[in-house]
């Protein structure tokens, strides 16, 4: 009786495409939301605990290392926020055809570097001028 062949992983098997990058990155996203959420619990108890110790907050997030932290947690927040709604029309069985996944995978990459951008500049310049 001859060997037979021992099974392939589908890693092996399959070529990598933009929908595995998405599906990555859709993880990697919420747990960056959630290191996020815990610098937003940091800020909060801060200014709950006084002047004094929110002044000292805001010198540690205003930092410049601090301030690409909260950037990344921004593209995060806007990131799995659009691939969040990608995967919703999914679950009612829309946009699976080819070029469609394709747009919305290109639409939810682009949109929320975008996105982010223009949260960044009215949470850093517009919400500032109105205080």
């Amino acid at each position: 009786m001859g060997q037979r062949e021992r099974p392939l992983s589908p890693f092996l098997l399959y070529r990598w495409q933009y929908t595995n990058t998405l599906s990555i990155l859709h993880r990697i996203t919420g747990v960056l939301l959630s290191a996020g959420f815990l610098l937003l619990v940091y800020w909060l108890a801060a200014a709950a605990n006084g002047p004094r110790h929110y002044a000292r907050a805001l010198d540690c997030l205003s930092s410049p290392p601090m301030q690409l932290v909260l950037a990344g947690a921004l593209w995060s927040f806007c990131f799995h926020f659009l691939n969040g709604i990608r995967h919703l029309f999914w679950d009612f069985g829309a946009g699976f055809e080819l070029r469609t996944a394709r747009a919305s995978g290109w639409t939810v990459a682009i949109g929320s570097v975008v996105l982010t951008a223009l949260l960044w500049f009215v949470l850093r310049h517009g919400l500032g001028a109105a205080a």
